[in-house]
């Protein structure tokens, strides 16, 4: 009897043996994990794909001993874009094709509302990790073309990455198009054409175009107090409300409403929100979150200013104007198609649009008014209209600026600005401040104005998509026109 607990003795395994458990492992791991790894990073041509920017050059070397400054130069795009209002897909992009065309292969982006993450990690070294935040932001829409070009010559092949830093720098430092005065001066002149659009007669708009003259001196001296956003746009929608009540307090024949609404529309957030719509559409929830908090805070700051405006002017015995008027038109339909071609320029003027892009915006402008009137007239009513009609504004601003070397954002939103329901906002405003009895009523309507608002913002991201296979070889005519004139 043998001794008890002993081991038995093992026998050697046969070569077949071990190919068969190799090949067992393997299929085991091919069934638990997939042909693919699920958090395997996209490849390049994958996470590119759709973007002006696909299908680039791609350079193949060996180690780098420079790509922290391909790194930096990547982040100082991400800041411009960002600054100039690019929504977050178009930074990803623009930094993945960036880097990629200056030799950096393994490169992971993440973006937040404020801040964007580079993170290089090279097979067989030591990863780098850089964080940029953005901290302000202005209207440079000709600038943010120029960075969509050098983007688009870098993806291309023929700008190097030192050439690419000294023209990214001469673009930071670039003067804008128009200078103040001019921004000023159109900032008014929207007011006044759209106060016209709106039913209101000559002497209405010669109000509105005064009062926004005092909201842009307002907003310029806060601004340079350092004042927060959220305050001087609380002032400059208190400047223009009570403006208007005084001018209506002194019989002067002009509506109130449409004066205050020509005012308040510059005020509200559409780029942030078309902006914000896109990011979430696009898969970016965090960032969208961030500029969605942004513009619901200008709603609210515009709110608080026209309540106390308000308020005011019942302290002074300003009399109740009637907000549920409606106005007829106060000038031919051919007229208003004028006036919103115009507007819609001048809005371009505001964003500080490349002068050669300001005719085309306005054009775009004007096909989406002529397309929100025929859906009117088709009876499609007043909430689904604004969508469709923004619908055909994304998707003529991407073909347009695409093969004028700009991104969609920069024609879409100017020319989709006239679709917001500004005279439902000021009513939901008025009965939601001033008449206790009709607060949920009031309300009801803002959150109609925003449905109306988002909808629009969606309009112009589905208009975007759908033009995309109309599009696809823009970047790559464009990149060639340049390097036939240099």
């Amino acid at each position: 009897m043998g001794n008890f607990g002993e081991t038995p003795p093992t026998k050697p395994i046969s070569p077949a043996q071990v190919r068969a458990n190799a090949a067992a492992v393997r299929v085991l791991r091919r069934l638990i994990t997939g042909e693919n790894p699920p958090t395997a990073p996209l490849s390049i041509v994958d996470r590119l794909a759709g973007s002006p920017y696909a299908n680039p050059r791609i350079q193949v070397s060996g180690v780098d001993e420079s790509a922290r400054r391909t790194l930096d130069f990547a982040l100082l795009l991400a800041e411009t874009m960002f600054r100039y209002g690019a929504g977050a897909l178009e930074v990803e992009a623009s930094m993945i094709a960036v880097t990629a065309a200056l030799g950096l292969k393994h490169v992971e982006v993440d973006i937040t509302n404020q801040s964007v993450a580079i993170n290089y990690s090279p097979h067989d070294q030591t990863p780098i990790s850089l964080l940029r935040v953005v901290r302000s932001w202005t209207s440079n829409y000709a600038g943010l073309s120029l960075v969509h070009q050098l983007v688009s010559e870098i993806a291309a092949g023929g700008v190097g990455r030192e050439e690419a830093m000294r023209r990214l720098q001469a673009i930071t430092t670039r003067a804008k198009p128009f200078p103040k005065w001019a921004v000023t001066a159109a900032y008014s002149l929207f007011a006044a054409l759209f106060v016209g659009v709106l039913g209101g007669g000559p002497m209405a708009s010669l109000v509105a175009f005064v009062s926004n003259l005092g909201v842009s001196l307002v907003s310029r001296a806060m601004g340079r107090m350092r004042v927060p956003d959220f305050f001087a746009t609380l002032a400059s929608a208190f400047l223009v409300t009570i403006i208007a009540l005084l001018m209506f307090w002194a019989q002067i024949t002009i509506s109130p409403a449409i004066v205050v609404v020509g005012g308040i529309l510059l005020l509200l957030p559409t780029s942030r929100l078309v902006s914000a719509t896109q990011d979430a559409i696009n898969g970016f929830p965090v960032t969208a979150a961030g500029r969605y908090l942004s513009a619901f805070l200008t709603f609210a700051a515009l709110v608080a200013g026209i309540a106390v405006a308000f308020l005011v002017g019942e302290l002074l015995g300003v009399s109740r104007i009637d907000v549920t008027q409606t106005f007829p038109p106060a000038y031919p339909y051919w007229v208003q198609v004028v006036l919103i071609g115009t507007a819609v320029a001048a809005i371009a003027v505001t964003e500080q649009t490349a002068r050669r892009l300001v005719l085309p915006t306005a054009l775009v402008g004007l096909v989406g008014y002529l397309a929100l009137t025929g859906a009117q007239y088709l009876g499609v009513g007043d909430r689904i209209a604004p969508a469709a009609s923004a619908v055909v504004i994304g998707f003529l601003a991407r073909i347009i600026a695409l093969r004028m070397g700009a991104p969609q954002l920069v024609v879409a939103v100017p020319a989709a600005l006239i679709l917001l329901p500004g005279l439902t906002i000021f009513r939901s405003m008025y009965v939601a401040t001033l008449d206790s009895a009709q607060t949920a009523s009031g309300a009801g309507g803002m959150l109609t104005a925003m449905a109306i608002i988002l909808g629009a913002a969606a309009g112009v991201v589905l208009g975007d998509h759908l033009a995309r296979p109309f599009t696809r070889g823009a970047g790559a005519v464009e990149r060639r026109r340049r390097t036939v004139r240099r």
